[in-house]
């Protein structure tokens, strides 16, 4: 179990909650936890250092993407004879989240290869493969996501170069596994996802956000508040940390003009009709804003799904032919109908960007806020973006009459 806990303070960690991001999760007074891809990331930093060493850092200290160094106590250690491999496990803590995973013993294996191999990631008992496209990794690939894959890297490079000797580089395979992972995978999208096997290895930031429908809500409105008395006029809500970068580089806002919308389009929507700012910009997920698209308010996966007919319709109105949109509606992921839209010159990030605009002020009701909206990818990149468009304009974004 995590030895140290994510704060919810504000900027370099100095305990004021003045606003944004930070500000709502010290609002909501839950304990974040951390993502499998952390722990997968301590796992393996410290079987790797015992197959250099021969000893177990006990604490195991990582550094996530943001700065924070939580530190791990192992829950398992082997060493195998002649080092020829070490295994160092830690326990998944999900803080104050609801997430199946919490518990799970996540586990690494790290084994040496020839000099020039790099890291190979490879899927062991309760970590799932790959098996259909539309997903951010090759079909055959184990389920490690980009960003836990980075996190590793960087520690076993970090690693190598403190006790392997002068130019020496991580040249090893590291198996992750998940003790019951294809048990609780069960009570996961993964299975429909065609991730089969076992459970994905997730995280962006290394840190799990705990969920709680009134807390968060009410942390979305403090939120709203916080940036009004600061005289924002413009804001932000976005779905999590990577859509949140997106937002600043390219409207430069202030911390206090950030949402943590999360799931909670409606949340934010509402209170902004009430509580009215001069722009509103949305940022998210491609597959979250096409449900937002579609007219859902709340963008959890277990109360709203990715509908690829509603995206193969607006891939029609782009100019997708029917055997396009047939294919985009039997899709795998959303991501995928995308791509193939992609490929065919067909804007449906665009298309989809703008209807949640539209659905967006259909909800705010004529109060006196802009709308603009911005789809991304997995990566972050831009994929669709809709101009600002307020109440009496049309599509084109020209005074109705």
């Amino acid at each position: 179990m995590a030895e140290a806990q994510p704060q919810g303070t504000g900027p370099q960690g100095t305990g004021k909650a003045a606003g944004g991001r930070s500000a709502q999760l010290a609002h909501t007074g839950l304990r974040p936890g951390w993502t499998t891809g952390a722990c997968a990331t301590a796992a393996s930093t410290a079987a790797y250092t015992a197959l250099l060493t021969g000893e177990f850092p006990d604490p195991v200290t990582i550094t996530l993407p943001k700065g924070q160094t939580p530190s791990f106590a192992l829950a398992v250690e082997e060493l195998a004879p002649g080092r020829t491999a070490a295994m160092a496990g830690v326990v998944k803590d999900a803080g104050d989240d609801p997430d199946v995973t919490h518990g799970a013993l996540v586990r690494a294996t790290v084994r040496a290869l020839p000099a020039g191999s790099g890291v190979v990631f490879k899927a062991g008992p309760g970590v799932g493969t790959v098996t259909r496209p539309g997903l951010p990794l090759d079909v055959g690939e184990p389920a490690i996501n980009p960003v836990p894959r980075q996190l590793m890297r960087e520690h076993l490079a970090e690693v190598a170069a403190r006790h392997g000797g002068p130019g020496a580089t991580a040249d090893v395979e590291v198996e992750i596994s998940v003790d019951h992972g294809e048990e609780i995978a069960r009570s996961t999208w993964n299975p429909r996802l065609g991730i089969l096997g076992g459970l994905s290895i997730l995280g962006t930031t290394g840190i799990v956000v705990p969920y709680s429908c009134s807390a968060w809500i009410d942390s979305i409105r403090r939120g709203v508040d916080v940036a009004r008395a600061a005289g924002r006029r413009h804001v932000a809500g976005c779905t999590g940390s990577t859509s949140e970068k997106v937002a600043v580089a390219l409207h430069h806002l202030p911390e206090d003009a950030l949402l943590d919308m999360g799931d909670f389009a409606g949340a934010v929507l509402k209170y902004i009709r009430r509580h009215p700012v001069e722009r509103l910009t949305i940022c998210g997920g491609f597959a979250k804003l096409s449900k937002l698209a579609a007219g859902h308010l709340d963008l959890h996966s277990a109360r709203s799904q990715v509908d690829k007919g509603f995206l193969a319709e607006l891939a029609r109105r782009g100019g997708a032919d029917e055997a396009l949109a047939e294919a985009v509606a039997e899709a795998n992921t959303g991501l995928a109908a995308l791509q193939l839209c992609t490929a065919a010159g067909v804007p449906l990030g665009d298309l989809v960007a703008a209807t949640a605009r539209d659905e967006s002020l259909a909800v705010l009701r004529g109060a006196p806020v802009a709308v603009d909206v911005i789809c991304i990818d997995r990566a972050g990149m831009v994929v669709g973006r809709a101009e600002p468009r307020g109440p009496g304009e049309d599509r084109q974004g020209s005074p109705q009459r």
